[in-house]
């Protein structure tokens, strides 16, 4: 499988009065790790927009297992777990150090404009992920 990973600074707006980074930010950085992922394979998804494909976040879990804080390097991990006739499904691990502090997964719908779901197009559909 196809792993794609991004380190990213925790800046001290994403913590609370305690130091420990804020949970949703955890989610951002999921979408970080996934939209660059996809840029590493050349797809940006303005250029999906343009084509007329969306990406609709159909469910998306995170469990945590360590607090992050300021000034830390999160490595962001992902990769493709599963490709439907319209969806996929992207696993995630965030750790710092080599040590796990969050592991997750999202489903992506693919639309178009007025939110149908279509086909996943044959660009996605021929990446080198090794599902």
């Amino acid at each position: 499988m196809k792993t794609f990973a991004t380190d990213i600074r925790v800046r001290y707006q994403e913590t609370d009065n305690m130091g420990v980074v804020y949970y949703a930010n955890y989610l951002v950085w999921f979408e970080v790790a996934r939209t660059e992922f996809l840029r590493s394979m050349g797809l940006v998804y303005r250029d999906l927009e343009d084509k007329g494909y969306y990406l609709m976040v159909a469910s998306l879990s995170c469990r945590y297992r360590s607090p992050v804080r300021y000034d830390d390097i999160v490595r962001a991990e992902t990769w493709i777990e599963e490709m439907k006739n319209s969806s996929l499904k992207f696993g995630y691990k965030l750790s710092v150090n080599g040590k796990s502090v969050a592991t997750g997964d999202s489903v992506h719908v693919f639309t178009n404009k007025s939110g149908k779901p279509v086909r996943i197009p044959e660009e996605i559909r021929s990446l080198p992920v090794d599902i």
